[in-house]
């Protein structure tokens, strides 16, 4: 078979494909605590809440890392860039599968999650580098598929390994994962791919931009809100329905599978309704779905359900804040959605602290309704900022046409 160059039509057409696959490792490995906590729980002779500070203390690093090593990285050529970082992680799983204890496991994932912090952001900006202007919103959501499998397939997969072989096993796992993706996308993704660098200039600019402060607020209140609930899933099924593993891994792909469905819509949609209209549809989802767990706490059958409308808009309305910021300042765009990835940290940290101080309280029931409060606070935010909107129904096309610039 003839050897295909790297700028090939072909590799570009795949190369979003890799992409997406690099954020089903990422997601995975973000979220693979959340899926086994009672279990690390019982084996490593902890409480539920300490083991639920792996969120916690993640997505402190998560915060912090995606920024700076934005800034420490825009000028290394893409492909590189973000092989190295799969790399990373799956040796980063890797290492965890033999971790000897507690202390161990969070230092290794402190320092894989530092490196981590750079994928998700990286993989946004390079997708807006290989496909035509008109497409780059549609493949901005598609690269974020990743990460709703990571919730459909990743999260129940990692659930059901650990019920069965245990926490070790399900480490495995994705570093296997890890290590076909970074194969794929080593093989997919075009070389030379640079984008614009990152300086201490590009960060006063951000901050001089009031649509995009107002953006990475609601992305801090909407990711807190979910974050508040979603980490402590697993253990408040099983404590308020007294059902099993294998009922709260279906509760967990259930939601993952409406992510999948949610993110595949938006992205055929978001290029005619405009950014902002979507993602009043998507924050409205999730609220809709929060507010419904709340409200069902204690009877499985409808906490289910809430969870399917909650998924439908959970990783589309992420994917409609990067598309309203590279709106917000085309030029910024490649330190603007590291930075909001970062208060997508923020918000996890916030919200997993939340939810952990009331879990460890026994207030199990109210760890919904403060997930609502602030989900509820992102859909008002967005919706009394809306006329800073500019350019009312922009599309992603047009929004990111000098994304790359």
């Amino acid at each position: 078979m003839k050897n295909l160059a790297p700028d090939s039509p072909v590799h570009r057409r795949f190369a979003p494909t890799a992409l997406m696959f690099g954020n089903l490792v990422t997601g995975s490995t973000i979220l693979a605590p959340a899926g086994m906590l009672i279990e690390l729980s019982s084996d490593l002779a902890i409480s539920v809440h300490t083991a639920g500070l792996l969120v916690t203390f993640g997505a402190i690093v998560l915060c912090i890392g995606s920024p700076l090593t934005a800034w420490l990285t825009s000028r290394i050529e893409r492909r590189t860039l973000l092989t190295v970082t799969l790399a990373v992680m799956t040796l980063g799983n890797a290492a965890s599968a033999f971790a000897p204890g507690y202390t161990t496991l969070l230092v290794l994932r402190i320092v894989m999650l530092a490196i981590a912090a750079l994928y998700t952001p990286q993989a946004a900006g390079t997708a807006a580098l290989i496909v035509p202007t008109e497409k780059r919103g549609g493949t901005i959501a598609y690269v974020f598929l990743g990460w709703s499998l990571a919730a459909a397939i990743g999260l129940p997969l990692i659930t059901f390994m650990t019920s069965r072989y245990g926490w070790r096993a399900a480490y495995g796992g994705v570093s296997v994962i890890g290590a076909l993706s970074f194969a794929l996308l080593l093989w997919r993704l075009p070389g030379g791919l640079k984008g614009a660098p990152v300086d201490l200039k590009t960060w006063a600019d951000l901050g001089r931009n009031r649509m995009i402060i107002v953006l990475l607020a609601i992305t801090t209140l909407l990711m807190s809100g979910q974050f508040a609930v979603f980490t402590y899933m697993g253990p408040v099924l099983s404590r308020l329905t007294q059902v099993g593993a294998d009922a709260v891994g279906l509760v967990f792909a259930i939601y993952g599978a409406c992510g999948f469905v949610g993110i595949v819509v938006v992205s055929n949609i978001v290029d005619g309704w405009g950014a902002l209209k979507t993602s009043l549809l998507c924050i409205s989802l999730v609220l809709a779905g929060v507010a419904g767990w709340a409200l069902s706490a204690g009877f499985y059958p409808l906490m289910a359900c809430s969870a399917a409308v909650w998924g439908l808009g959970f990783a589309s309305s992420n994917s409609m804040q990067q598309v309203r910021l590279v709106a917000a300042a085309p030029q910024l765009a490649s330190a603007s959605v590291a930075l909001n990835t970062s208060f997508l940290y923020v918000g996890q940290a916030i919200g997993s602290g939340i939810g952990g101080l009331l879990y460890a309280h026994g207030l199990l029931y109210g760890i919904g309704y403060a997930g609502a409060v602030f989900v509820a606070l992102a859909l008002s935010t967005v919706i009394l900022t809306r006329h800073l909107a500019a350019g009312g129904r922009t599309t992603a096309g047009q929004a990111e046409a000098n994304a790359s610039s």
